[in-house]
């Protein structure tokens, strides 16, 4: 397995795993009181375009040949910390809400 192989493969487990704890808060989401149902909804909306973002820049990775693939390695890195950063922002604003 090549460098880009194994870094793809990285990349995409992250992507399942982040995107199945947006799942989870979706689930909660709609199992909350109608009253925190909406700005749950919120929340996971905010989520979304930056999910898309890096679904978007996997595949570019993914379609890039011989050594483009690590011009997109900074792009990939931004867009997969900033989908982080947004789910754990998500992640608080639940926790807050459920405790007020």
């Amino acid at each position: 397995m090549d460098k880009k192989e194994a870094y793809q493969e990285k990349l995409e487990a992250q992507f399942k795993e982040l995107s199945a704890k947006i799942e989870a808060l979706k689930t909660k989401a709609d199992h909350a009181a109608a009253e925190l149902r909406e700005k749950y909804a919120e929340q996971i909306a905010a989520l979304r375009p930056k999910q898309e973002e890096m679904q978007q820049k996997l595949r570019e990775f993914t379609e890039a040949g011989g050594q483009a693939w690590v011009e997109f390695k900074g792009g990939i890195e931004k867009a997969w910390q900033e989908l982080r950063r947004a789910l754990e922002n998500a992640r608080e604003k639940f926790k807050e809400t459920k405790h007020s």
